[in-house]
């Protein structure tokens, strides 16, 4: 059995959730995130105990891993639509910043034009000072994708440690070139 499969998906308060037969919706207090699950997993909601189920046919190798993915997604629905999640992203340069205009993100970095980057729906992008980018939502996949997608623009760079990073990311740094005298 599915170590992470097998564990119930507890609900907290103001967590609202339909089970349909094709699609499970979870609605909370950060927004509404809605799920289509692989038809052979079987979602029960328990009233009682405020939790989610999921179930698999039987032991083929298929269904034991669409166990665990089917509740670790609908567990992170869980947690977006109470909590959220947010991902940080420093911006290390001379000259590198970032800064909003309407809804877009526009970041300064390094090249002749601006790049401009609207968030995906859903998504919210907060700016607390200009070489710090704080991406929050409900989806988790969507604030990881828009942050991955950020994070592109100028990825940091081994030498000086330019570019945009994770909060918490750690660039190697590579020495560079040494002029030894050569007799």
């Amino acid at each position: 059995m599915s170590r992470i499969g097998k564990q119930p998906i507890p609900l907290p308060k103001g967590v609202k959730v339909q089970v349909a037969p094709g699609t499970v919706k979870v609605e909370g207090p950060k927004g509404k995130l809605e799920l289509a699950p692989h038809p052979a997993m079987t979602v029960v909601h328990d009233d009682k105990s405020q939790t989610i189920q999921v179930t698999r046919p039987d032991d083929e190798r298929q269904n034991r891993s669409l166990h665990g993915l089917t509740r670790s997604l609908i567990a992170n629905m869980v947690e977006g639509v109470s909590k959220g999640f947010e991902k940080k992203l420093k911006i290390e340069g001379i000259g590198y910043q970032a800064r909003m205009d309407k809804k877009t993100l526009v970041l300064v970095v390094g090249y002749a034009n601006l790049v401009e980057m609207p968030p995906p729906e859903g998504v919210t992008v907060e700016l607390p000072d200009p070489t710090t980018i704080v991406i929050k939502g409900a989806d988790k996949q969507k604030v990881g994708q828009y942050a991955a997608e950020v994070r592109k623009v100028r990825k940091p760079e081994p030498y000086k440690g330019k570019g945009i990073r994770y909060d918490n990311e750690q660039v190697r740094r590579k020495e560079g070139k040494s002029f030894a005298s050569g007799a």
